[in-house]
């Protein structure tokens, strides 16, 4: 069993004279008192692989006795101030649920008792007019041990502010003011871990990728791999959770990838990037099984629900739950298996051998005008052709492969425009912004049509039941109305994405 939650926090170097050195709190923004509590002794255990890959990843892993949570604590990089924290109750050995969660960081590798913390804690709540709890201070002496062989010892004080649930973000704002007021600013560290890796000795170096010349084009590729690398790292654990979008992000995140080797094999040799591409395929069609199964069911859905009642005949709704039920667990079976899969932890090893070790071509020194500039425009002429050719197709299933071939052209020129974005600027960031417009009216398309598809098997097993088919032919005939629309807006949408002034600015 494991309990989740976010936590908002700010971590501060202590006043001097310990408590009675904080300021006044009461008034600082909706702060109307302040009330004692604790204290509180802490004694945590954190886990982590021999070198550290958690830490390396700004997650932590702990085993913590004392307070209220005592348990197995996950703690997850949200951005800014913010993590999710995984609870798991206590027990001798690290959950395999949050093993579970871990795996995309540790790829296996064993989790090991790295360093100790124990902290004794003086509380304080900051509470509203009514006395409801807005965030919590915490005052900490710290002493940490490293439980490496030969590890050191060290200690500190730290202050913590963290919003209590369904706060106002802005209560740390102005908890802040008023400590700066008197001095206290922020540490210098994010985590207790991280200090303690630090100040004992534990800490392991972490090499940078070699060969790379700051602003060249192989600097701009990589940082933009890393990136998604990170992502698909990140998402892992939310994914395995079905957390809400989670799937699409994921699968954005190997499209990113897919079309970033492609557009820049001048950059980044394809003889390693080709097998990359071909396994980064692999995922997200393991993942679109959920997530294609998600969006149309919600569209149907929302549909159905904005029919008037005299024209929804039958068990539409029932129905609709029983196929998506039956499908959706199929999909969320296809991804977990994925991810619990050896191949998905090599394609993570390759992904990070890549960027340690990238495998540059001459490109990679050239000016980035002249390399991510041809780059760009190169997948331009291949939107162009696929739109042409679709363009003259007549109506039906042809034109509509060919309309979806496009689109899939157009998120190519996108993604490429996004890589060379922090390297030429505003004229491919237009570029990329038409393009995105016209992959985006494609994909109203490809949803409507796909959706058509389902509605008419909804239909058929409908009658085939014995209950009218009627509502789901209405469906049909009003997503092939939008379609239709869609195809209409499209000449004006493409003229306006093919306009040369708007690669003139690439052409070197």
């Amino acid at each position: 069993m494991t309990q989740s939650k976010r936590e908002t926090e700010r971590k501060y170097e202590p006043p001097s004279g310990g408590v009675a050195g904080l300021p006044d709190l009461t008034g600082a923004g909706p702060v109307a008192s302040v009330a004692a509590a604790g204290p509180e002794e802490l004694d945590a255990v954190y886990h982590d692989t021999v070198d550290l890959r958690l830490a390396g990843s700004s997650a932590t892993l702990r085993r913590r006795t004392g307070g209220p949570d005592a348990g197995w604590h996950l703690k997850l990089p949200l951005g800014g101030d913010t993590r999710e924290e995984v609870w798991a109750p206590l027990s001798d050995d690290v959950p395999q649920a949050l093993r579970e969660l871990v795996l995309s960081r540790t790829r296996g590798a064993e989790l090991r008792p790295v360093v100790r913390i124990r902290s004794t804690r003086a509380v304080r709540r900051l509470c509203d007019a009514e006395g409801g709890v807005l965030a919590e201070l915490s005052l900490d002496e710290v002493r940490a041990q490293s439980l490496a062989p030969g590890g050191g010892r060290a200690e500190w004080g730290e202050l913590e502010v963290e919003l209590a649930d369904g706060a106002d973000a802005g209560v740390l704002d102005a908890v802040e003011k008023r400590l700066r007021k008197k001095g206290v600013v922020r540490a210098d560290s994010p985590s207790k871990l991280a200090r303690a890796l630090r100040e004992t000795g534990s800490a392991v170096a972490r090499g940078r990728p070699s060969g790379v010349v700051a602003g060249s084009p192989g600097a701009f590729v990589l940082a933009y791999v890393r990136e998604q690398v990170g992502d698909l790292v990140a998402l892992d654990p939310a994914v395995r959770r079905d957390l809400p979008d989670a799937v699409h992000r994921m699968r954005v995140a190997c499209r990113r990838l897919r079309g970033c080797l492609r557009s820049y094999r001048s950059v980044l040799d394809r003889r390693v990037t080709d097998p990359l591409r071909a396994e980064l395929k692999w995922l997200a069609g393991e993942l679109g099984a959920a997530r294609d199964q998600e969006v149309l069911s919600e569209r149907i859905d929302a549909a159905l629900a904005e029919l008037p009642d005299e024209l929804v005949l039958g068990p539409a709704a029932a129905r609709l739950r029983i196929w998506d039920v039956s499908r959706g667990e199929d999909g969320r079976s296809r991804t977990r298996q994925a991810l619990d899969s050896p191949r998905w932890l090599r394609l993570l090893d390759a992904l990070d051998a890549l960027v340690r070790q990238p495998p540059l071509r001459a490109g990679a020194g050239r000016k980035p005008a002249r390399t991510m500039g041809r780059a760009v425009l190169k997948e331009y002429g291949r939107l162009a052709g696929r739109m042409d050719h679709a363009l003259a197709l007549p109506a039906g299933r042809e034109r509509e492969a060919g309309l979806h071939e496009a689109r899939k052209a157009a998120k190519k020129l996108r993604y490429a425009a996004e890589v060379a974005r922090p390297a030429l600027g505003k004229p491919v960031a237009r570029l990329g912004k038409r393009a995105k417009g016209v992959q985006r009216l494609l994909g109203e398309h490809q949803d409507a049509v796909v959706a058509q598809g389902t509605l008419r098997e909804l239909a058929v097993a409908a009658h085939g039941a014995g209950e009218p088919a009627f509502t789901w032919g209405l469906l049909h005939g009003l997503e092939r109305a939008v379609a239709g629309r869609r195809r209409e807006a499209l000449p004006e949408v493409w003229r306006a994405a093919s306009d040369p002034a708007l690669r003139a600015p690439l052409a070197h």
